[in-house]
């Protein structure tokens, strides 16, 4: 999968979606402008050390990435957006794009794109979720829909933590 950011504000917020495409083994693209730099101490403090594990891009416009992927399917996330993000369904070379933080995506692209918009349904007085949460709900669904491929679908116990804690008793 691939993740695009369209002019990213806030680094914490690019910070942990850069540490949620490591842990899914998506690409992720920042088009600029971009509202720090790649060495902001907030971005990597949000990726912790998963910066190694993830594909970064940095593209001066959103016209290059087209350019460099024709015949890709693109898909918009926006709360302007006709269709729930369930309603799709994904390719393992999809790309998923979202707005900035403040403002989104413009509407000049929206308008052009309605029949690949997609919005995370929620109540009509929230104006919107946080960015980092809405890439990893629809990134997520896509790998859902993809079987989780490559992924780890079970977890194991470490046994460092051999701490007993006072509520145990009680599960």
């Amino acid at each position: 999968m691939n993740v695009v950011l369209y002019a990213p504000e806030i680094p914490q917020n690019t910070g942990n979606i850069a540490r949620t495409c490591a842990a899914t083994g998506s690409r992720l693209y920042l088009i600029e402008p971009l509202g720090f730099r790649l060495e902001d101490k907030y971005l990597k403090r949000a990726g912790l050390d998963y910066f190694h594990l993830v594909e970064i891009r940095v593209l001066p416009t959103f016209e290059h990435l087209m350019n460099e992927n024709k015949g890709a399917r693109f898909y918009f996330a926006s709360t302007k957006a006709p269709r729930d993000y369930t309603e799709v369904s994904y390719g393992p070379d999809d790309f998923l794009v979202f707005g900035c933080e403040t403002k989104g995506l413009p509407e000049s692209l929206l308008s052009r794109v309605r029949d690949r918009s997609i919005r995370i349904p929620m109540r009509e007085e929230a104006r919107s979720l946080n960015l980092s949460n809405s890439v990893a709900i629809v990134l997520y669904e896509a790998l859902r829909q993809q079987g989780f491929q490559g992924l780890l679908k079970e977890g194991r116990l470490t046994g460092r933590d051999d701490e007993a804690l006072p509520w145990m008793d009680y599960v």
